[in-house]
């Protein structure tokens, strides 16, 4: 479950940024689209990883780039998870950053994530607060 902190700041993103969300708990995805909106990213959401691949074709096929300023995946999806796919796309130059969310979060898991190029993992529950700042730290720095 993620928390929200009582009267939390919310991070104002001042240009619309693209967002890949994927998550396959369909609860947990529409508060973090919601959480994401209201801080004024534009979001496309995935119910899980086979979407997720869809929507990230053109750099599997090597025909062009996404649209996507930063991908945030859970890890465990049915059909594919974020981590499958992420090992078929190390080192793809247009790969955009990705933050990955987990309930399983051991240091095995958070370092094949760093050998993957994932910027951060963050490890539910999670406070929204600190969700938000860590999607605005990974788009500063992009």
């Amino acid at each position: 479950m993620v928390r929200r902190k009582p009267n939390a700041v919310k991070e104002r993103n001042t240009a619309a940024r693209n967002i890949l969300l994927a998550e396959d708990n369909e609860e947990m995805r529409a508060m973090l689209a919601l959480a994401l909106r209201d801080a004024g990213y534009t979001i496309t959401e995935c119910p899980d990883g086979v979407d997720l691949l869809m929507h990230l074709t053109p750099l599997v096929e090597h025909t062009g780039t996404v649209e996507y300023d930063l991908i945030i995946s859970d890890i465990r999806m049915p059909g594919l998870t974020s981590m499958e796919i992420l090992e078929g796309l190390t080192g793809n130059d247009a790969m955009p950053p990705v933050v990955l969310i987990t309930a399983f979060g051991d240091s095995e898991t958070h370092e094949a994530a760093r050998r993957c190029g994932v910027a951060v993992t963050i490890n539910k529950p999670f406070e929204i607060s600190d969700f938000l700042a860590a999607v605005g730290k990974v788009l500063r720095t992009t």
